[in-house]
């Protein structure tokens, strides 16, 4: 019974990462792209080392083009370029 009621109060939980992903991906598709392709991700040569400075990278860009992006946002992105490029633990 306590295992039921544990995966229960769980799964709200695994779809808002979902949604977050899914968050992430929409908005690198619609704002990101507009000033680079998915090659700046995958250079050998890429200066962001861990997860801390791919948010601040990802909070600079979002800074400097003028999106209307809240906190939230700018970690659905992060979390979304982790996920799919990077694999920081």
């Amino acid at each position: 019974m306590l295992r039921a009621l544990t995966i229960l109060c769980l799964l709200p939980l695994a779809s808002t990462a979902v949604a977050d992903l899914a968050n992430g991906k929409q908005l690198l598709q619609e704002h990101c792209t507009k000033c680079h392709d998915d090659s700046v991700y995958k250079r050998p040569d890429r200066f962001v080392t861990s997860e801390a400075a791919l948010r601040k990278q990802v909070d600079r860009c979002h800074l400097n083009t003028g999106t209307q992006w809240f906190d939230t946002d700018v970690d659905d992105v992060t979390n979304y370029l982790n996920k799919t490029y990077y694999h920081f633990k």
